[in-house]
């Protein structure tokens, strides 16, 4: 078994379009697609606010590099071009967690290094995963919480559905 926890972001283009393509690029092993936030960027760097979404998915034939590879087969197909770090995007699919696995490969850093400050992935995977955990850091619950009550200030639940 491999399950997965993935995040989406778009910020280019389409932005709905996007996040579709992904989701039907995972259709097959799809177990659980959060609602769609639209959020402030994030970095550092002058762009357009996000559209983001987690999925959990599951597949027995697909280990931790397998969604990864995926999810940039579905990134590519989707025109991102990676020129500036945390810049703009048509398509971003990050592999926040993957069951049993760590990695600290780093291509494949699991789970990812940057979700325990990440409200745009913590409150999407809070929704379809009231009981989700981040190995090593803890509830995911727990961690939004620790963020503080402005965490969620840029954040806005769309009525864009996914599924």
């Amino acid at each position: 078994m491999s399950r997965a926890v993935l995040s989406l972001g778009s910020n280019l283009g389409d932005r709905e379009a996007h996040l579709r393509s992904a989701v039907r690029g995972f259709a097959a092993a799809l177990v659980a697609v959060s609602p769609v936030y639209e959020t402030a960027p994030w970095g550092g760097v002058e762009q357009p606010d996000f559209l983001n979404a987690v999925l959990i998915v599951d597949d027995p034939d697909t280990d931790a590099w397998g969604w990864l590879r995926r999810g940039q087969a579905l990134e590519n197909a989707a025109g991102r071009v990676r020129e500036i770090r945390w810049g703009p995007r048509t398509l971003d699919v990050d592999v926040v967690h993957v069951e049993g696995v760590t990695s600290d490969d780093p291509e494949l850093l699991l789970p990812h290094p940057g979700t325990p400050e990440r409200a745009t992935v913590l409150r999407p995977w809070l929704d379809i995963d009231p009981d989700a955990v981040l190995p090593g850091h803890g509830r995911v619950a727990d961690l939004l919480a620790a963020l503080g009550p402005d965490a969620e200030a840029g954040m806005r639940r769309t009525a864009v559905t996914l599924k």
